[in-house]
């Protein structure tokens, strides 16, 4: 799905509470550096990884369905293979955007996403989008 620059800006403008599945502590991760730059733009950040207790000083939840609040966004830092399950599970706690981070790419996961009218983007970087977009 395409998106115009405009519909990009405003959604992003508007979001609040992200969801980052795939958060991980370790600094050199791009989870992390991601994470830690849209902290610093204010918004509500919600780590989603198993393996771990918190991630930047937040509270790590085990699964999407774990997290107390609607996701504006849900940005995944997954393998390709593990989409689907996860645009399913954003759908279920009636997430309102999907975002699949560089080298994320499902067809299957594009597919749920369409029938249910999720937006979701795939193989782009959030934080590069914010640069291109002239957001930061």
């Amino acid at each position: 799905m395409k998106f115009s620059d405009d519909y990009l800006r405003n959604m992003l403008l508007n979001a609040k509470n992200i969801v980052i599945v795939g958060a991980s502590k370790n600094p050199e991760r791009a989870s992390n550096g991601i994470m830690k730059f849209l902290m610093g733009k204010g918004y509500n950040c919600y780590p989603v990884n198993p393996a771990e207790e918190e991630v930047l000083g937040v509270k790590c939840y085990k699964t999407i369905s774990d997290v107390p609040v609607q996701a504006d966004i849900v940005d995944v830092f997954r393998k390709s293979d593990a989409a689907p399950e996860i645009v399913r599970e954003s759908i279920a706690c009636k997430a309102k955007f999907l975002w699949l981070q560089e080298g994320v790419e499902s067809e299957e996961a594009e597919r749920i996403a369409n029938e249910n009218n999720i937006p979701i983007i795939m193989d782009k970087c959030i934080f590069k989008e914010f640069l291109r977009l002239k957001l930061v």
